[in-house]
């Protein structure tokens, strides 16, 4: 297969009916390393907004128990996207989500907010950074694929197109981010497991690498200093070189999905998607664990 191939294949399905396929196709192949790291400063710019940074302090979720809630995070949303909405693991993966929101007062807004970052974090990312930007047949796709999540999570008021998904979430955003010092133990708590994932020395560098790719609002929100505009220059055009080899190589033949990334560390004897979410036991490592294989679709 050559480089763009994958791209003509996406350009032949409807992005409607197909929506799923082809978001999987795009996170799957074509850029699974950015949509992870998209995916995870849209889930951090959430901390920003002060009712949601607070109620994660408040649960513990995100400061005592960071990699599991992580963990846990990244392999349910990802379950639906391998195997689709309408599969045993994805029915099992919504009813798990959905019975987390359940034990907490979470309002509409702030769902739907959550929701809308994960239609624009990716696409701002990829044009940014990846080694070509989203087709508008990716674009649609994406905005399908979370509107029908949203549906299942029983999400109001959903964004019909990506561009009301963009013109709800920055006007959420300029009417609702701030300081909370909650939200600020949160956000701290998840700089230190990226930061965790590397070597001890690397800490302080990488965290100010993650700072640099973050925007001013977002920045004061937290009351972070801003990095430098050289650090800032560095950085992202760091990330952006990446992007560019990338396209050098030869495109992937088999999928990546999220339970693959190195980064997802709770779970070494494998899990099951119902106890995904729970919290651990006492003096147990992890959760009652049998190893589940989820490659059906490799």
């Amino acid at each position: 297969m050559k480089r763009f191939e994958r791209l003509e294949q996406i350009r032949r399905m409807d992005p409607y009916r197909d929506a799923s396929e082809i978001y999987r196709l795009a996170s799957a192949y074509e850029f699974p390393w950015d949509f992870t790291r998209a995916l995870e400063l849209a889930l951090y710019r959430t901390y920003a907004v002060p009712s949601i940074g607070r109620l994660l302090a408040e649960t513990g979720e995100l400061t005592d128990r960071t990699q599991k809630r992580y963990d846990d995070t990244v392999l349910l949303l990802d379950a639906v996207v391998e195997h689709g909405f309408g599969s045993e693991q994805g029915r099992t993966a919504i009813r798990r989500v959905n019975r987390m929101h359940r034990s907490y007062d979470i309002g509409n807004d702030d769902m739907r907010y959550v929701l809308c970052t994960f239609v624009v974090m990716p696409k701002r990312w990829i044009d940014a950074y990846g080694w070509r930007r989203m087709s508008r047949h990716e674009t649609i796709a994406c905005a399908v694929h979370y509107r029908t999540l949203g549906r299942h999570m029983g999400i109001r008021d959903i964004p019909e197109s990506y561009e009301e998904f963009e013109a709800c979430l920055d006007a959420y955003e300029e009417a609702h981010l701030g300081w909370d010092e909650g939200a600020r133990r949160v956000s701290d708590a998840t700089l230190g497991l990226m930061t965790s994932w590397y070597p001890r020395p690397l800490a302080p560098l990488l965290r100010t690498a993650t700072l640099a790719l973050l925007d001013d609002h977002l920045l004061r929100a937290f009351r972070y200093a801003p990095p430098s505009p050289a650090t800032r220059a560095i950085v992202r055009r760091a990330v952006r070189l990446r992007g560019r080899a990338v396209r050098l190589l030869p495109p992937r033949s088999a999928p990546h999905h999220a339970r693959q990334n190195w980064e997802v560390k709770g779970y070494p004897n494998g899990y099951r998607l119902e106890d995904l979410g729970t919290r651990p036991v006492p003096g147990v490592r992890g959760c009652p664990v049998r190893h589940v294989d989820l490659s059906a679709h490799d």
